[in-house]
């Protein structure tokens, strides 16, 4: 089949794809030299791609017959000598470590501020070699430990500085803030540390191009409150003129006294109506989105918060009892002689949990120096604060470390030790350390026991913290933060806002962890008629009696179903000023297919380059994408790419349903790459449903990678399709394919990685 079928065009002449099979053999697949090619066509011929509906094509029953066979082929020559593979050193990512020291030291900070980006790699931030490692970061780690122990213990010596939160003009104000007090609209409601008990002033600086700041009128008689826990602290009138005085723009309060620890401070405006507001401008949902035009449209006279800012500690008077000092202090010595003993428990104590297993005698005695060298400088509590300090800056945090048996040689594989599994278990169902259920069975040698394995990851998919999976894998695979770098242009989609955007994130984000909670099938990812939305989604999607800032599980409209229609993934593959069908084609095949487009040649103008009208007409994306793709160049990519994109144009840049595109009716019929007819999202979804097979092989491959901290090769790919196996015979259910990658050999096993001089040798 493969001389017959492929090798027409697949030849050392034409090399379709940048590839030729003239020398291959179809029984040798499995060989080294052959896998690589091998696992890119099986992929194909599961998505349908190949051979393509231009050519002369087998019968469908034929194509899976080969994918069958050569997938038969490899996998067997698999488990005669599984690889579970290898990697480098696992650092930390900022989300673990923010997790890690909530859970230490019961504080939430403020990660992207200590810490740099994470590095991107196959969609995800914590593939291993792609982690670097530097004098900057290790320098990133120190402040970040000293910042992280200050706020955890308090501190009396604390210097008066600023921590300003900024309110991006692209959020809605209009509506009471996520945390705020009820009563009040828009502002900010934020978590924030205090690290003394003492006195603190707040700032609120206006936008200067809110028409109530500049020009009075309904600005009259506004008033911020700040409240700190919900409870009002002080109360700022507005000065309608306040621009025209020394005063510019800031408000601040006197001095506030603040006990130490975490409190939700609020800076809001007093709700002064209810419903709808008249603005006498043109609103862009009360946002202000348009900056470039000035006053004639899309401002709004409603004055909103830009900036708020913490200054403090003045005349501190202590550091008061806070859940994190409880955390620390496990015990108070009596007297000097008991404070060694107590210094030891404290430490041990916490040093376990964050290196995540028992601490050895080396490490603890080290651990003590810290603390004795300190006490020499400070009272009790500063050389405890050291030995955080040391905790918090060590590998054996910072660095998920795997040991390897010294037995054995290079190429060889072993499983990974309890304490080893418990670790990979525990940040890849909850994203942070195993807790202390976890770590008792691995140190006393028992989660490997029959059965126990597999129970405790029940166990852990079934607590709450699993919503990880959401939030960290989901997020990811799904790209929704991507939304955060697209902003709709103001003038033609006033609707929307930064506001609406964090919503859609969050709709899709609670709909995965939704999957989780109540173990469904996974596809159910494209067939779901129910998803979680509040006032302002439910608004923006047509759905009646929705209100409110809590988000509530719904029936979705008849013309929305599963994640392709979700307001996050249609504004992600959009531009500013229209809708882009090779987007949205590309996500599909990549997210959802796993089978990227190449990329285009280098010599074919832009999409934008296309004219956007002929003799007067406005044309719609489909036309503009007519004109653009009869360059014979970009054909072969955009036949594939382009109906599923424009399957999808029933829906606008902001993700709302539209009949119309430029004044012309939206056309969403298309011949899919395999010669289906597909109309609009159902048909899209319906072509999925048909090759469900390369779903389900780009989910298992994408959580595989998330689990593993490392890149899925063409090596592993044995490993996913039993884990698709196991799980169809299971229902696809979420569970099934949790635990088939968790109880995978690729997961539980490791093997001795070679020399780096012997790998770059061969």
């Amino acid at each position: 089949m493969v001389k017959q079928y492929c090798v027409t065009c697949h030849n050392d002449r034409a090399r379709a794809g940048q590839l030729s099979l003239v020398g291959f053999d179809a029984a040798r697949a499995a060989t080294p030299e052959h896998l690589v090619t091998t696992e890119k066509m099986i992929r194909k011929l599961r998505a349908g791609m190949m051979p393509p509906v231009t050519a002369r094509r087998p019968a469908a029953e034929q194509i899976s017959s080969l994918a069958t066979a050569l997938e038969t082929r490899v996998d067997r020559a698999a488990l005669t000598n599984p690889n579970p593979g290898s990697r480098p050193f696992q650092r930390l990512n900022r989300a673990e470590y923010g997790r890690a020291i909530r859970d230490l030291l019961g504080l939430d900070v403020d990660v992207e501020g200590l810490l740099p980006a994470d590095t991107i790699s196959n969609g995800f931030d914590n593939v291993a070699d792609s982690q670097a490692f530097s004098t900057t970061l290790m320098e990133s780690y120190l402040r970040a430990a000293a910042k992280v122990t200050a706020l955890a213990i308090g501190d009396r010596n604390a210097p008066a500085t600023e921590t300003n939160y900024r309110i991006p003009k692209t959020a809605s104000q209009l509506t009471r803030a996520d945390g705020a007090p009820f009563g009040t609209r828009g502002g900010i409601s934020t978590p924030h540390t205090f690290p003394a008990d003492g006195e603190y002033v707040f700032k609120a600086e206006l936008h200067s191009n809110a028409c109530g700041v500049l020009f009075g009128g309904p600005t009259d008689g506004e008033q911020i409150e700040i409240s700190v826990d919900g409870e009002r602290k002080a109360l700022l009138r507005i000065d309608p003129r306040m621009a025209e005085t020394t005063t510019g723009l800031s408000l601040k309060t006197p001095a506030i006294h603040v006990s130490a620890g975490e409190h939700r401070v609020t800076a809001a405006f007093i709700q002064r109506f209810e419903g709808p507001v008249n603005d006498l401008i043109a609103p862009i949902d009360h946002t202000l989105a348009d900056t470039q035009i000035g006053v004639a449209i899309g401002i709004t006279t409603l004055p909103h918060v830009k900036d708020f800012s913490i200054v403090g500690p003045y005349n501190v008077t202590g550091i008061s009892d806070t859940p994190s000092r409880r955390k620390i202090f496990a015990c108070r010595p009596t007297s000097a002689a008991d404070e060694p003993v107590c210094a030891g428990r404290i430490i041990r104590a916490l040093a376990s949990q964050a290196f995540r297993g028992p601490v050895g005698d080396r490490d603890f005695t080290a651990l003590m120096k810290f603390y004795s060298d300190g006490r020499k400088e400070g009272d009790f509590e500063y050389a405890i604060g050291g030995a955080i300090e040391a905790i918090l800056a060590s590998p054996q945090f910072l660095f998920r470390l795997e040991s390897t048996p010294t037995t054995l040689r290079a190429g060889q594989s072993f499983r990974l030790g309890d304490a080893e599994l418990a670790s990979r278990l525990s940040y890849f169902i909850w994203g942070s350390a195993p807790d202390a259920e976890l770590t008792k069975l691995a140190a006393s040698g028992r989660l490997s026991a029959p059965g126990v394995y597999e129970k405790q990851v029940a166990r852990l998919l079934a607590d709450p913290r699993s919503e990880g999976l959401s939030k960290r894998f989901a997020r990811q695979w799904l790209r929704l933060g991507d939304v955060d770098g697209v902003l709709p242009d103001a003038v033609a989609y006033p609707y929307f806002d930064r506001t609406l955007g964090d919503a859609f994130v969050k709709e899709s984000e609670l709909f995965f962890d939704s999957l989780v909670r109540e173990d469904r099938n996974v596809l159910d990812l494209l067939t779901a008629d129910y998803s979680f939305v509040n006032e302002r989604i439910a608004r923006h999607y047509g759905i009646p009696n929705v209100t409110g800032n809590a988000f509530r599980r719904v029936t979705l409209p008849p013309e929305r179903r599963g994640i392709l229609t979700h307001g996050s993934v249609l504004v992600l593959t959009s531009v500013a000023d229209r809708t882009s069908p090779v987007m949205r084609g590309k996500w599909v095949m990549e997210v959802m297919m796993g089978s990227p487009p190449p990329a285009p040649p280098a010599d074919v103008p832009a999409f934008d380059e296309t004219k956007g009208q002929n003799d007067g007409k406005v044309l719609t994306v489909r036309e503009r994408m007519e004109v653009h793709r009869a360059n014979p160049t970009c054909m072969s990519c955009h036949r594939v790419i382009d109906p599923i994109g424009l399957a999808l144009e029933n829906f606008d840049v902001t993700g709302k349903y539209r009949i119309k595109d430029a004044g012309t009716g939206v056309d969403t019929t298309g011949v899919l790459y395999d010669g289906q007819q597909i109309t609009g999202a159902a048909g899209l979804r319906g072509a999925l449903m048909r090759h469900q097979d390369v779903v389900l092989l780009s989910f298992t491959e994408n959580l595989l990678t998330y689990a593993l901290g490392r890149r899925v090769e063409a090596q592993d790919m044995w490993g996913v399709r039993r884990v698709i196996g196991d799980a169809q015979k299971k229902g696809l259910k979420i569970s099934a394919f949790v635990q088939g990658v968790a109880t995978s050999p690729l997961f539980t096993m490791g093997r001795v990685a070679e020399p780096v001089h012997a790998a770059a040798e061969r």
